[in-house]
């Protein structure tokens, strides 16, 4: 979201100067071929900082229509050929130009708060969502196992999973606020890891020194703050939402190895949460390994990978690869906060239509 008041961000740690840059997408098939392994290109070094690091600073994108998982038509296909990619683009773009000129439409409930009618959003209309407009040129940002799609889970996990689910249909939508999302609670979304692309705010700030690396996140506002001293973990039982994560420079990239990730109560995490890193299940939640790779490839580029171990839940490890592109900066506040009205403006409209109901069928509560 755009046209809101600018944020402040203030990191004990760090005080070092953004750098906004201009926005500069390579066209998409081509982009996302060459960045599959990619080194610098011959002749081009990444700039250091006054203390000899490579320079990640700045403002940066990773939203790609590219999704996650790799869909079924194209199962076998790594990557689109230029053509492939020049045409998903050019619908998006119709697409987009199609919901800004149609006339305006009073939205209706259906079967997803997050798509209404004809494929538009249920929630916002096409105007505010920024999912961009280019793809990486792969088929999935999930790059292993070959096939681009999460690994089944383990029977133990899946039988956690079915458990959950089979309880939660026995409930109402809103009996209590652990039924809502951390997103719903305004407490943490798309700040990773792993970092994925989300419906909109998909921008990142960078900031150095010799002893940090700071990511500030647009989306809710939050801030990994990534030590590089070689300090030792505060031990298992102080999980926390963004993890205990701990950087170190491996040549001219950044490595980031994250563990001890909170997870929530009964499993909810599925709005900020895509593949559901942080959604218990049952489980103890302290298994999960997650490490991320950040390499400046080019003036405009820096090459995000990553790879989530959980023995406890998935059968095996699995890695995905995009492009993190410089944005025009600054970055915006996004306006939500844990408390808000929202959670309780939920649990009370959905007490309010209990009490209707019984009022109908005569009963009491």
């Amino acid at each position: 979201m755009r046209n809101r008041p600018r944020a402040v961000v203030d990191v004990a740690v760090v005080t070092v100067a953004a750098v906004a840059v201009s926005l500069l997408l390579a066209p998409g098939a081509a982009a996302g071929q060459a960045l599959a392994g990619q080194s610098p290109a011959d002749g081009w070094t990444p700039p250091r900082t006054p203390w000899g690091h490579p320079d990640l600073q700045g403002a940066y994108t990773n939203k790609t229509i590219t999704p996650i998982e790799r869909p079924a038509d194209r199962a076998a296909q790594e990557f689109l050929t230029a053509e492939e990619a020049a045409t998903l683009e050019r619908e998006v773009l119709e697409r987009n130009q199609e919901l800004l000129d149609r006339p305006a439409q009073r939205t209706a409930a259906t079967a997803s708060v997050d798509v209404g009618v004809d494929g538009a959003p249920g929630f916002y209309n096409n105007f505010w969502l920024d999912r961009g407009t280019t793809s990486t040129g792969r088929t999935s940002i999930i790059v292993d196992p070959p096939d681009g799609r999460v690994p089944p889970l383990t029977p133990e996990a899946q039988r956690r999973e079915d458990a959950r689910v089979a309880a939660r249909g026995m409930r109402g939508p809103a009996d209590t606020w652990t039924d809502m999302d951390l997103n719903d609670r305004c407490m943490l979304w798309s700040v990773g890891p792993p970092m994925l692309p989300t419906g909109y705010n998909n921008n990142y700030l960078f900031l150095q020194t010799p002893d940090h690396v700071v990511i500030h996140v647009e989306m809710i506002h939050d801030t990994r703050i990534i030590p590089l001293d070689g300090r030792a973990r505060i031990g298992r039982q102080v999980p926390q939402w963004l993890g205990q994560m701990r950087g170190r420079w491996e040549g001219d990239t950044l490595v980031v190895e994250t563990t001890h990730l909170a997870t929530t109560e009964e499993g909810s995490a599925f709005g900020n949460d895509p593949v559901r890193i942080r959604a218990a299940n049952g489980g103890a939640g302290g298994g999960i390994r997650i490490v991320e790779r950040f390499t400046r490839v080019a003036e405009d580029t820096i090459r995000y990978q990553f790879t989530v171990e959980d023995p406890s839940r998935w059968t095996r490890p699995w890695s995905g690869e995009l492009p993190m592109r410089t944005a025009d900066g600054p970055l915006f506040e996004y306006a939500c906060h844990e408390g808000n009205y929202s959670i309780a403006n939920v649990l009370s409209g959905e007490r309010a239509r209990e009490r209707e109901a019984v009022a109908e069928t005569g009963g009491s509560r």
